[in-house]
């Protein structure tokens, strides 16, 4: 498998994903137009001339690769008088690839497959994370110490951080919303520089998108529309790379267009379709900044944040990933009412409890009573590929008030050996629904049942063509204001074997 991802118009580089030489696994290769010595002498010619004239920055406002390319090709005829369109081409590649892309990782910096970019060091071939192949060896390794020294030193400046010897980890966000962590030289490293670069993608996912990759079924994803619509809280957990983040930020899509959202990230990953939405971002201490008491002056923590959030009065309060001091805050809204959202880093539930109670978080086991709902999401393979569900949608019905142990029970489950979602027990969340809008429960499920005919037409379970992840939010407000009309709109698109009129609308 091939793809054509580098800078164009003009010679452009790929990437192919295949058998790794010398063994059978899977292995990232990219491949970029070859260059002769004489062409490499020509390659830094054009730069130094490109330097020395000062045309390596474009105009503010313009666009700079657009501009670049103007200007290789101005120094490349009227100064060097090359004459070969070809090799014009080819150096035009490098130039605009180390330039104004990413150099060395610019390939799988434009694979909108590749999630991860990993460099452990000197004379480590680097990784990449794919969607589809899960990690998988490349081609391209640093082999010069210096070099990759000032490649790491060129991806902080371009996150807006400073690296040095005094300073020598980094965490930052790179144009394109990318995140970037990375060491410099061997003061904490013991092989040199390091990079990890974890890429987002460029839409977030809808509801219909997770039902069409199979990471959640409809019919659990309708069960979840109608507690995050009624104002429920949830946390997302999972190990590391499970999709914690993308599932939350797929779930938000179903908080009504007129409710006010406020967010909290160290590094922005959340991306809303809602117009009334705050995003809070932490700021690190500047560099020369002097410590004032307990931590530089100037930043502003997680903590900071909530608090300032809590004044702007949230109908939803979202927390990219709680794990300090602010869950104390966050699961006191929670007690008080308020509809709070967030991920945690933990397996399972007996693991959440764990890590909630003991330091940093020392959280008291009477709050986590104040948790409604809890998604456990895992990285697991179904088949031979790698893939994110849901494993399980977990109530919490509160704690046992002689063993104070957390009561839980589990709604929906996934079976790894059909891959498919199982129901496993009686819902007390429809239960307290139904009765704060005085109907019978038996007019809740019909009402799970209608919604979940709706996204798998949304998400094109049927055949017919999926409904446009852009328009999942106006599609969602106009179910809320005439659920007949949504339903017979789907309807006309695919008559479907369960009548969306059964049993009226709650």
């Amino acid at each position: 498998m091939s793809a054509r991802l580098a800078p164009g118009p003009g010679v452009r580089a790929a990437a192919e994903v295949g058998p790794g030489e010398g063994s059978g696994d899977p292995s990232y290769r990219i491949v970029e137009p070859a260059l002769s010595a004489e062409e490499r002498r020509w390659l830094g010619e054009i730069r130094r001339r490109l330097f020395a004239r000062d045309l390596l920055r474009p105009k503010n406002g313009a666009d700079a690769e657009a501009c670049l390319r103007e200007r290789i090709a101005t120094v490349a005829r009227a100064d060097l008088q090359l004459k070969d369109p070809d090799l014009q081409d080819r150096l035009t590649y490098y130039l605009i690839r180390d330039l104004v892309g990413f150099g060395r990782i610019d390939v799988p910096m434009r694979d909108p497959d590749v999630e991860d970019i990993s460099c452990d060091g000197v004379g480590i071939p680097l990784f990449v994370q794919h969607r589809r192949w899960g990690s998988l060896v490349t081609n391209v390794c640093f082999s010069d110490p210096h070099e990759l020294d000032l490649f790491v030193g060129n991806l902080a400046q371009r996150a807006g951080r400073h690296l040095s010897i005094a300073e020598p980890l980094v965490e930052g966000t790179l144009p394109g919303g990318a995140r970037l962590q990375a060491s410099l030289g061997a003061q904490v490293t013991t092989r040199g520089s390091t990079f990890t670069i974890r890429r987002f993608r460029e839409r977030a996912l809808s509801p219909t998108d997770l039902v069409r990759s199979g990471t959640i079924d409809a019919q659990t994803m309708a069960y979840l529309w109608l507690a995050i619509e009624a104002g429920r809280s949830f946390v997302v957990i999972g190990g590391t790379a499970s999709g914690k983040t993308t599932t939350l930020n797929a779930l938000l899509h179903f908080v009504p267009a007129e409710r006010k959202i406020v967010s909290i990230e160290d590094t922005r990953e959340l991306y809303l379709p809602q117009e009334n939405w705050v995003p809070l971002v932490t700021r690190d201490a500047a560099p020369w900044a002097e410590e004032a008491g307990s931590r530089p002056a100037g930043a502003v923590d997680m903590y900071d944040l909530l608090s300032a959030a809590l004044r702007q009065r949230p109908q939803y309060l979202v927390v990219g990933e709680v794990r300090g001091r602010e869950a104390y805050t966050v699961f006191q809204a929670m007690s008080t009412g308020r509809t709070c959202c967030a991920t945690f880093h933990a397996e399972n539930l007996r693991a959440m409890v764990q890590r909630m109670e003991n330091p940093p978080i020392s959280l008291p086991r009477a709050l986590l009573g104040a948790l409604p709902l809890v998604l456990v999401q895992a990285l697991v393979r179904v088949g031979d590929t790698p893939a994110r569900r849901v494993r399980s949608v977990v109530e919490i019905d509160g704690l046992d008030p002689e063993t104070e142990e957390v009561v839980a029970s589990t709604i929906y489950r996934w079976d790894a050996a059909s891959d498919r979602f199982r129901t496993s027990g009686q819902s007390r969340l429809l239960e307290q629904l139904a009765r704060e809008r005085g109907v019978g429960i038996d007019a809740i499920q019909r009402e799970v049942e209608r919604r979940r005919w709706l996204l798998e037409r949304w998400a094109g379970s049927n055949g017919e063509d999926p409904v446009a992840p852009d328009s999942f939010l106006r599609d969602a407000a106009a179910y809320a204001r005439d659920p007949e009309s949504a339903l017979s709109a789907a309807l006309r698109r695919e008559e479907g074997p369960f009548s969306p009129r059964v049993g009226g609308t709650p």
